[in-house]
């Protein structure tokens, strides 16, 4: 099954933050005009998906050994112990993915539309005055001759 389709423990937060269920935001996501908040949250999202699923497994595989109607002769101490290393490192993992997708949606710009506007760069302005420019000679003006 493709992580597209796995139920994952996000999913209504991804819901809440984008505004579309998870099929559509994968729809979405292959759009060219895609955000990279959106891109970004879906390939985190497939993570905890798989590790929820790892997570499951092991649980299940640990209550078909644990069942009442086993036979006890069947159960083995190697194997629960490995099984529970194996619940441990997919629990740790489905957390840091959660705890990494949560932090992205936290932090990530509101959806919708951006206002473009140009930036506006502060007017320059003059620190000092310059000095007076010196008069100009006046046209036509005679020299005087010296004697």
């Amino acid at each position: 099954m493709s992580v597209v389709h796995k139920p994952a423990s996000q999913d209504e937060a991804l819901v809440q933050a984008f505004g579309a269920s998870v099929s559509e935001l994968y729809a979405q996501a292959g759009s060219p005009g895609a955000s990279a908040a959106l891109t970004r949250a879906l390939e985190l999202r497939s993570w905890p998906a798989v590790a929820e699923e790892q997570v499951a497994r092991v649980r299940d595989r640990i209550h078909d050994a644990t069942a009442a109607d086993r036979d006890m002769g069947e159960l083995s101490a190697d194997d629960l112990r490995a099984d529970a290393q194996w619940m441990e490192a997919a629990l740790s993992a489905r957390d840091g993915y959660a705890t990494a997708l949560g932090e992205l949606l936290r932090t990530m710009p509101p959806p919708g539309p951006r206002p473009e506007r140009p930036a506006q760069l502060p007017r320059p302005r003059l620190a000092t005055m310059l000095p007076p420019a010196p008069a100009p000679a006046r046209a036509g003006a005679a020299r005087a001759r010296r004697p």
